[in-house]
C-alpha cells in the first residue's frame, strides 16, 4: 500500500508541433504498454503535413496506455498515452487502473486497468477519452515543464521530478503559451418534448438530442483550430451548439464529424425519389413529423436540385434510375492535404498572371560541363568547395541575381494593412517530389550564396525531403518558389504561386530543338521559362524584365558574371 501510494499516472498528450499544425498520423509506435521509458525517449513516430517526427515523452515511467493504433490521426492535445511514475515494471497493469483519475483511464471504474481498454492495452482505433470534467488545480507544486496551448502535459499527480523541459515539438515553443478561454457547459434546462409549437425543428431538436451538445446561443464561440471551424461552417453547425472533447473544451475534428453524423440521423427518413414518400409512409406521420408533402417536387419550387444522399456502395439505382458509381476513397490529409489547403487557398486570394518566354541553354549547359569537369579534378571534398554543381545550383543563382534587380517579386502582400512588404533576404524555395508527396524546402538566405554552397544545400534538402526527415523550419518561411518540372518531360506550365509569396519560376525540360543562332538555322537546347507572379506587387513590365534577364543568363552565362 506503501508502495501504490507513491505512484501516479501522467497524462502525456500530442504537443504543439509548430508552424500552425493541427493534427498528426500516427505511423509507428516505439513502444509498447508496459514498456519502461525514460525523459526524452521517443516514444512514437507521427507524420504531419510537414514532416515525419519522432515525439519524445517528457516523463520517465511506465507505459500504462496508448490512445491510437497505426493510421489514425489525432488533433494536437488529444491524449497519446499515460506514464506511470515510480511504478515498478511488474507493476504496470495495477498502475494502469488506480493511477487512471487523470485522464489516463478509458471511462472504467477506480482500480480497472487500462488493459482493458482494448487489445494489447491499446485503445481502440478512434478512440478517444470522455470528456470528464478536469479536476480543480491543487495548490500543490506544479510541473517545471510549461505546459503547451493544447495541453501537453500530465493531468494527474505532480510532476515530481521525472519530467523534462522538451515537452513541445518544433518552432516557437520558448514563449509562455496564452490562456484558452475555457467553455463552461449551459445550466441544465428543464426536459420539454421538441415540438413545432416552440419553434424547433425536429431535425435539430434530434441532432441536439444524439450528440448531447448543450445549446449556446449566444456568448463566445468556442475554440477551435482554423481547420475544424473551416469544417463546421462547411457543413452548417451552429458553432455555439459544439461540445468540446478536448482540453479546455477545445472543439476537435472529431467533434464536427460526430456532430455531422448526429444531424444525418436526425434528418434522415426512408425515400423512394424525389419528393415521393416511402411505402407505408402516410400523410398524417409525415405530419407528425412535422415534414408537410409539398405541393410540387423541391426541384420546381426553388429552380434547384435538392442535395443527392449519400448512397452505400453496391445499394443500387438512384431516383434517376442511374446506377451509383463507385470509386476509391482517399483521405486529403497529411502532405497531400497541406498541398490541396495551400494551393486552394492560393487560387482564392491571389491574382496572379503567367508569362513565358524560350531560351538557348546551349551556352549554359557548356557552361555547366565545364563546372563538373573542374569539380571532378578538385581534390577538395564536398563539404569544403568541392561540391558537384548542379543544373538547379545554377538556375538558383540566376535567381537570387534577377530578384537583386527587381526586388518587388521578392515580396508578400499584407491586405489587412494594405501594404506590400519588400523582404530584404531571399530564402528559396524548390519544388522536390518525393514518395510522400510534393514538398518545397526553402533554402536559407540563398542571396548570400554562390553556386556551390546553392548545389550543396539543394543537395542536402532534397535527400532530407526523401527520408521524409525535413522539420518544419526548413519547409516554411521562403519568399521565393524555383520550380523544375522539366525533370518530368514537359515544356511548359501555369505553376500555382506558394502563398503568401509573390512569384515562382518553372523551368521547363530542355530538348534540342531548331533555333535560329547568328543568323542561321541549327540545332540548340532550347528551355521554356515561366513566370507566374502576384499582379498585386508588380505589372507586366516588371515581370517581363524580370523573366527577360533571367533569359539573358541562361542564353549568356557571362551576363551573370556581372552580378558575381
Amino acid at each position: 500500500m506503501a508502495q501504490a501510494s507513491e505512484m501516479h499516472s501522467l497524462e502525456f498528450r500530442l504537443p504543439d508541433l509548430g508552424e500552425g499544425l493541427t493534427e498528426a498520423e500516427i505511423v509507428h509506435w516505439l513502444v509498447e504498454v508496459g514498456d519502461l521509458v525514460a525523459v526524452d525517449q521517443p516514444v512514437v513516430e507521427v507524420e504531419t503535413a510537414k514532416a515525419m517526427i519522432e515525439v519524445p515523452c517528457p516523463y520517465a515511467g511506465v507505459v500504462t496506455a496508448r490512445f491510437g493504433e497505426e493510421g489514425t490521426e489525432l488533433p494536437v492535445g488529444a491524449p497519446l498515452l499515460t506514464v506511470a511514475v515510480g511504478a515498478p515494471a511488474a507493476g504496470a497493469a495495477g498502475a494502469a487502473g488506480d493511477g487512471a483519475a487523470g485522464g489516463g483511464s478509458a471511462g472504467g471504474e477506480p482500480g480497472e486497468s487500462v488493459r482493458g481498454a482494448g487489445s494489447g492495452g491499446t485503445a481502440p482505433v478512434g478512440a478517444r477519452p470522455s470528456p470528464s470534467p478536469r479536476p480543480t488545480p491543487s495548490p500543490s507544486p506544479r510541473p517545471s515543464t510549461s505546459p503547451s496551448p493544447s495541453g501537453s502535459s500530465g493531468l494527474s499527480g505532480s510532476s515530481g521530478g521525472d519530467a523534462s523541459g522538451n515537452v513541445l515539438v518544433g518552432y516557437g515553443t520558448g514563449a509562455a503559451p496564452a490562456r484558452r478561454r475555457r467553455v463552461r457547459p449551459a445550466a441544465p434546462s428543464p426536459e420539454v418534448s421538441p415540438s413545432l409549437e416552440q419553434g424547433v425543428p425536429p431535425s435539430a431538436a434530434e441532432a441536439q438530442a444524439t450528440s448531447g451538445a448543450p445549446v449556446r446561443d449566444e456568448g463566445p464561440v468556442p475554440v477551435m483550430s482554423p481547420l475544424v471551424r473551416k469544417l463546421a461552417r462547411e457543413h452548417g453547425l451552429d458553432l455555439h451548439e459544439l461540445a468540446g472533447s478536448g482540453p479546455d473544451g477545445l472543439i476537435t475534428r472529431a467533434d464536427v464529424e460526430d456532430a455531422v453524423r448526429a444531424a444525418g440521423r436526425a434528418g434522415e427518413r426512408p425515400r423512394t425519389g424525389l419528393g415521393v414518400p416511402a411505402p407505408g409512409e402516410t400523410e398524417a406521420v409525415r405530419a407528425g413529423r412535422g415534414l408537410a408533402e409539398p405541393a410540387e417536387p423541391a426541384v420546381l419550387q426553388t429552380g434547384h436540385a435538392p442535395a443527392a444522399e449519400p448512397v452505400a456502395p453496391g445499394a443500387g439505382a438512384t431516383a434517376s434510375g442511374i446506377a451509383d458509381a463507385s470509386g476509391v476513397r482517399v483521405p486529403l490529409r497529411g502532405v497531400r492535404g497541406a498541398v490541396a489547403d495551400k494551393l486552394s487557398r492560393s487560387r482564392r486570394e491571389i491574382p496572379d498572371a503567367t508569362c513565358w518566354v524560350d531560351a538557348d541553354a546551349t551556352e549554359l549547359m557548356q557552361a555547366l560541363a565545364a563546372m563538373r569537369s573542374y569539380s571532378a579534378q578538385d581534390a577538395r571534398p564536398p563539404e569544403t568547395g568541392g561540391q558537384k554543381i548542379s543544373l538547379l545550383a545554377l538556375l538558383a543563382r540566376i535567381c537570387t541575381a534577377a530578384l537583386a534587380r527587381h526586388p518587388e517579386l521578392n515580396s508578400k502582400v499584407d491586405m489587412e494593412a494594405r501594404e506590400i512588404v519588400q523582404l530584404d533576404r531571399v530564402h528559396l524555395g524548390f519544388a522536390a517530389q518525393t514518395d510522400r508527396g510534393l514538398v518545397v524546402p526553402v533554402v536559407r538566405d540563398a542571396h548570400t550564396r554562390n553556386a556551390e554552397s546553392l548545389s550543396a544545400e539543394i543537395a542536402r534538402l532534397t535527400e532530407s525531403a526523401r527520408a521524409g526527415t525535413l522539420t518544419p523550419g526548413e519547409l516554411t518561411g521562403g519568399t521565393f518558389t524555383l520550380n523544375n518540372y522539366g525533370v518530368f518531360g514537359v515544356d511548359g506550365s501555369t505553376p500555382i504561386i506558394n502563398h503568401p509569396e509573390a512569384a515562382m519560376l518553372g523551368v521547363g525540360r530542355i530538348a534540342p530543338k531548331p533555333w535560329v543562332h547568328q543568323g542561321e538555322l541549327a540545332v540548340r537546347k532550347v528551355v521554356q521559362l515561366s513566370l507566374t507572379f502576384d499582379h498585386r506587387v508588380c505589372d507586366g513590365g516588371t515581370a517581363g524584365g524580370f523573366l527577360r534577364y533571367v533569359a539573358d543568363c541562361v542564353e549568356q552565362p557571362a551576363v551573370l558574371l556581372r552580378t558575381l
